[in-house]
């Protein structure tokens, strides 16, 4: 199992804003280091609000390229809904340029929904433009000239897209929520599903993995090349009792004030306690605790080859990512390992 972290770019630390500069500079010493620490992958988000500084993703991870080794980088997810897929791609072929072969992509359609009136597009359009955007992308992705013609974009006629990526196939991630149509699509393109699970119980989404590994099975493709990603909030410290004490407080007050904006109650203690318990969603605890519930979710979900930790908007220190980050590298992967083994 691949382990690494997916950060939105926050602003917002231990209940203090920093400036933009200096929480930039932070997260790309926190990709540094997780590259040093040995975590597998780390993750941009894309979202446009105050809040948070990712709104540029490619250029963050081209920033963290020149600066890491081994550490694949990717999109958490891009927003191709309103995107164009052309400038998508030589972003992200750019980026893997840079870092010599490092680059992803998770695609989706984005749960927030401030990037469609931004760049003029509309929510009624809200699957049609991700469905015809997705195939443009996959075909610049495999065909150096392009012939596409489609409803919300200029058609192509055999135009050339440069550059092209290191990869020969520029891994391309299917970034989910809910909707069993989008775990169908991911299995019948044979593409990698990326599945963002953030509150409940992580095993109730086996039903969605298996249409998605039976979708791509009688398309053809091999379990091998079905991969299933999970993101999920998470953190780790020294003992699960101070993980929960250092995570608890920035998690509640970001829930809730969530909750305020989309309709939600107030985060409860009891709420928490149940998504920390074996079958929550939350991975917070301890090295081992976190070791044995990240088996735990592979194992209820049928196998998972990729998990990232979302950690960075619950009101946490640099300091305590850090750690977090350390201990992850240090810990949590070599206890995975023997677990699996």
């Amino acid at each position: 199992m691949e382990i690494g972290i997916d950060s939105f770019a926050s602003a917002m630390y231990g209940s203090k804003e920093l400036s933009s500069m200096d929480a930039m500079e932070q997260l790309l010493d926190r990709i540094a280091f997780a590259d040093e620490a040995g975590l597998d992958v780390f993750g941009i988000g894309e979202h446009h609000k105050k809040e948070f500084l990712d709104s540029a993703t490619a250029v963050i991870l081209a920033a963290a390229a020149a600066r890491t080794k081994r550490i694949r980088l990717t999109s958490a997810v891009t927003v191709l809904s309103a995107a164009d897929p052309v400038r998508v791609y030589q972003s992200f072929a750019t980026l893997d340029l840079i870092s010599k072969g490092r680059a992803e992509l998770v695609v989706g359609r984005g749960s927030s929904i401030e990037a469609y009136p931004l760049f003029g597009f509309s929510l009624n359009d809200y699957d049609a433009l991700f469905k015809e955007k997705l195939e443009l992308l996959l075909k610049i992705r495999d065909h150096e000239f392009v012939t596409w013609s489609g409803k919300f974009r200029a058609a192509m006629s055999g135009l050339p897209v440069y550059p092209r990526a290191i990869q020969e196939k520029l891994p391309v991630w299917l970034g989910v929520g809910g909707t069993p149509e989008s775990f169908v699509r991911a299995g019948a393109l044979g593409l990698p599903l990326m599945v963002a699970v953030i509150g409940g119980e992580t095993h109730r989404f086996r039903p969605l993995i298996d249409l998605y590994r039976e979708a791509g099975s009688n398309a053809g493709y091999s379990p091998e090349q079905l991969k299933v990603g999970l993101h999920s909030p998470g953190y780790v410290s020294e003992t699960n009792e101070q993980a929960v004490a250092e995570y608890y407080p920035g998690y509640a007050e970001l829930w809730t004030r969530l909750g305020r904006e989309r309709g939600w109650p107030p985060v409860t203690r009891n709420q928490f306690d149940a998504l920390i318990a074996p079958r929550g969603v939350l991975v917070v605890g301890g090295p081992e605790q976190v070791a044995e519930k990240l088996i735990r979710h592979s194992q209820a979900l049928g196998g998972v080859d990729r998990f990232t930790f979302q950690m960075d908007n619950a009101g946490l220190t640099h300091a305590q990512l850090m750690n977090s980050i350390e201990l992850i590298g240090r810990k949590v992967i070599p206890s995975v390992n023997q677990l699996k083994g």
